[in-house]
């Protein structure tokens, strides 16, 4: 029997899951995570900087995507300074960084359908 098949159902805390994929997409699913959390794997990064990057997300999305990242323990918020203006970096933490080969793969599956079906362009 496959190890995900071997209960009825995932329990993390109280949330219930159907199967441990289900688990790993209420953690990084959704057009945002995965690309915050790849954005992050070289390193800390201020949340200006993730703006730039991620030029076409809306303040607002970026804001409760890096709110649930951190809920979830995949990144941890930094704060330096107590009045503003403050300094804010994120990072990916022990648990984030198990994610690393997923978004390796992604990665190279990604720029494999670049090579095949488009190119890779200077400007939007």
């Amino acid at each position: 029997m496959k190890k995900e098949c071997s209960g009825n159902y995932v329990k993390i805390g109280e949330k219930r899951y159907p199967c441990s994929v289900s688990l790993a997409m209420d953690l990084v699913g959704g057009k945002w995570k995965t690309v915050i959390l790849y954005h992050l794997k070289d390193g800390e990064k201020r949340y200006s900087e993730l703006r730039k990057e991620l030029f076409s997300i809306t303040e607002m999305t970026l804001s409760l995507q890096l709110k649930q990242l951190e809920k979830d323990g995949l990144i941890t918020r930094k704060v330096f300074g107590d009045k503003p203006p403050i300094r804010v970096e994120y990072s990916l933490t022990d648990f984030g960084r198990t994610f690393i080969p997923v978004l390796d793969a992604i990665t190279h599956w990604g720029n494999t359908i670049v090579d095949k079906k488009g190119e890779f362009v200077d400007k939007f």
